[in-house]
């Protein structure tokens, strides 16, 4: 049945402080459901973003019999179905548990990992092992039941992009090895990369006795001295202590095509492209993108990878990449196909032709770029405007920066590292540039959708 839950789940609290759970945990999931304006709203799991077009098809057909249609993708790589009725009862559980995306109801809310998602597609090594064996101990891990829904394993391919999300246990690839890293802390462990699985579910399961007192839900929320200490107790049974700064910035990755160096070709010639990506306006993909999406990946590579940037991954084989147009491989921009990248295989530049022509992002140079926002109102009654609606509005030409637009103070979905911060306020647009913990003195614009408009891309600029 439709859980019961409050309208709104408590912010947790900056880095030092505590975050008691008086009002639990609220994060929404499949099995309970959070209550929104637009009707009700479950997010469902994806570890690492990995879907099969199998369980992408049962996530439209759920979508589609029981909610608006539509599927929305999160700042970590999930799916929200929304405007579910409010009787529905479990159909929507029964049919994902089917498909097998609900393997443990004690877990589901519990199994928040982000990954790389051109892990071995970039010459950058695969984590789909570490993924699957990761998520597996998870739900097989009593303990781990009792982690929130805000907490996130970070599995990075060496890469340094889902490093820079912020997650309170980190896995990052090198060479043989991997690199655990606990929070936001500097010094991370390095340890055989077979044994990087299970030293992150201890890294959590200690991290739950740390927080029993303070009730938090991350380990940013520790108290300092109890972080530090949990930081030293990971230590104690991982490997040695080397200095790795987290990155400040999340890069995602470029819309386009995606090369690897060919292992089985000289290094002179051209690359394979191995996947092509795309991005997604606002993270939110009517039923007939989706279906597009889905027969793609049917077509060449079997699964989509859900970014954390709100976009998609298509994995292929597609191809030797044929520079037969005048600027080679290192043309990726555009949006339409063949003339956008004469260069690709024919598969790959038909793909991203067809996905172009039906509203996705296929190249940097797309207004839509770096562009995100809440779901804003009417979706959310918390939310002082329609967010997504002032946006578009607002989109112009190509930011350095990326930009988020919130109804309201919470923020719900943002970005991490070096952003442009649009809050919608009584007094009208905040606008500020957030640099990780620091953010620059704030620009109010009252009511003039022009101002708006031109004051956000000049802080983007």
């Amino acid at each position: 049945m439709l859980a019961a839950m409050p309208d709104s789940a408590p912010s947790p609290l900056s880095a030092g402080g505590t975050s008691p759970r008086d009002g639990g945990d609220a994060c929404p999931g499949t099995l309970r459901l959070h209550r929104a304006d637009d009707g009700a709203l479950a997010r469902v799991r994806i570890p690492g973003g990995v879907l099969s077009v199998d369980r992408a098809e049962a996530l439209l057909t759920v979508a589609g019999r029981f909610g608006d249609g539509e599927l929305h993708l999160t700042s970590r790589g999930n799916v929200q179905l929304r405007g579910l009725d409010a009787e529905c009862g479990g159909g929507p559980a029964e049919l994902l548990g089917a498909a097998g995306l609900l393997p443990s109801a004690t877990h589901e809310r519990a199994r928040n990992i982000v990954a790389s998602p051109l892990a071995g597609l970039d010459g950058s090594p695969p984590v789909d092992g570490w993924l699957s064996e990761l998520d597996s101990l998870v739900c097989g891990s009593a303990a781990a039941a009792a982690l929130s829904g805000r907490f996130l394993f970070a599995l990075d391919s060496g890469r340094g992009d889902v490093d820079a999300l912020g997650a309170d246990v980190t896995l990052i690839a090198e060479g043989d090895d991997c690199l655990l890293r606990v929070g936001a802390a500097d010094e991370v462990f390095r340890l055989p990369s077979a044994d990087g699985p299970r030293a992150a579910l201890l890294a959590a399961e200690l991290f739950l006795r740390a927080a029993r007192d303070s009730g938090a839900w991350r380990v940013k929320d520790l108290p300092d001295d109890v972080r530090t200490a949990l930081v030293r107790t990971v230590g104690a049974t991982a490997g040695p202590v080397v200095h790795r700064p987290r990155p400040r910035t999340a890069k995602a990755p470029v819309p386009g095509p995606v090369t690897a160096p060919s292992s089985s070709t000289p290094a002179t010639t051209t690359p394979a492209v191995t996947a092509i990506g795309v991005g997604v306006p606002l993270g939110r993909l009517a039923p007939a993108q989706w279906r597009l999406l889905i027969e793609t990946a049917r077509r060449y590579g079997n699964e989509l990878r859900l970014t954390p940037w709100r976009g998609i991954v298509i994995p292929g084989p597609f191809g030797p990449a044929e520079p037969t147009g005048p600027t080679g491989p290192s043309a990726q921009s555009g949006q339409s196909g063949q003339s956008a990248h004469p260069w690709l295989p024919e598969g790959a530049a038909e793909a991203l032709g067809v996905l172009a022509a039906a509203g996705l992002i296929t190249g940097p140079d797309s207004p839509w770029t770096g562009v995100g926002a809440c779901i804003g109102h009417p979706g959310c009654a918390k939310s002082l405007s329609d967010v997504r609606a002032e946006a578009g509005a607002a989109v112009g030409p190509v930011g350095r920066l990326p930009v988020y637009w919130s109804g309201c103070e919470r923020r719900c979905g943002h970005p991490h590292g070096e952003w442009i911060d649009v809050v919608v306020t009584p007094e009208g647009h905040r606008i500020s540039h957030v640099r990780g913990e620091h953010r620059d003195p704030r620009t109010v614009v009252r009511n003039d959708p022009a101002a708006l408009a031109s004051a956000v891309s000049e802080a983007r600029a």
